[in-house]
């Protein structure tokens, strides 16, 4: 599965309810936890379509379903639509600092977005162990990204620093409605591609686009991008 003639193990979960599609059921395959992982290697199972949750590296292996479909942006490529212009235009008066660790700002924000956009989804608000594990590693580098405007902070994002890209692993942001429209997910993805392109690296990986799922809607917003398939990564332009 690596480069070269190594061979990893890989087990599969029990079927479990499907957290996107409604009515699916779901099965993942899941990298050996004894395997050693870095980032190199961790950079090499994204190009097979896997993703990490916390140290765990999964990749769907569904019944019936292979709706989920891993997306990359080509960072040199990448050209903003009209809509990601007018995003970045309005966000300019926020400041990005960059982090290797939680805080109790980035956990307060974490239980009020939780609160306003997933509320009685299975996930706790208060829970900040598990938003912890969920997103730290042990293996990889992590970073906490926070945009404040002013001393506010409004936004964070969770990302992964990978020898030639970033992955975009979480983000979260203050539900106040005049927060959210300045659409904020989709200005953390924006900020990663040009700090990606400025440090000449190749991809930010946004995990996976699920076709009917609004959540995933906006990924597909980002053209050109590439996406796994059975022939490999193709390029969609438009």
């Amino acid at each position: 599965m690596l480069s070269g003639n190594e061979n990893i193990s890989l087990l599969i979960t029990q079927p479990h309810a499907c957290s996107y599609l409604a009515d699916r059921t779901a099965r993942n395959l899941v990298v050996d936890p004894r395997l050693r992982l870095d980032g190199p290697r961790y950079e090499q199972l994204l190009g097979q379509g896997f993703r990490r949750s916390g140290d765990a590296v999964y990749r769907p292996h569904c019944p019936q379903c292979n709706a989920c479909t891993p997306v990359r942006i080509p960072v040199a490529n990448f050209t903003p639509n009209r809509a990601q212009r007018r995003c970045e235009r309005g966000n300019t008066d926020l400041a990005l600092v960059r982090t290797a660790s939680i805080n109790d700002d980035i956990l307060g924000l974490y239980e009020r977005y939780l609160r306003a956009r997933h509320n009685g989804e299975g996930m706790d608000p208060e829970d900040h162990f598990g938003f912890e594990r969920f997103t730290a590693c042990s293996w990889l580098p992590v970073e906490y990204w926070q945009f404040f405007a002013g001393e506010r902070l409004v936004a964070c994002a969770v990302v992964d620093v990978l020898p030639r890209s970033y992955s975009a692993v979480y983000t979260v942001f203050d539900p106040d409605p005049a927060i959210a429209a300045r659409s904020l997910g989709t200005y953390a993805v924006l900020t990663q591609i040009a700090a990606a392109r400025e440090e000449g690296r190749r991809h930010v990986w946004l995990g996976y686009w699920i076709p009917g799922c609004d959540k995933m809607e906006y990924k597909k917003r980002f053209r050109p991008q590439e996406q796994a398939t059975s022939q490999g990564w193709i390029c969609i332009a438009e």
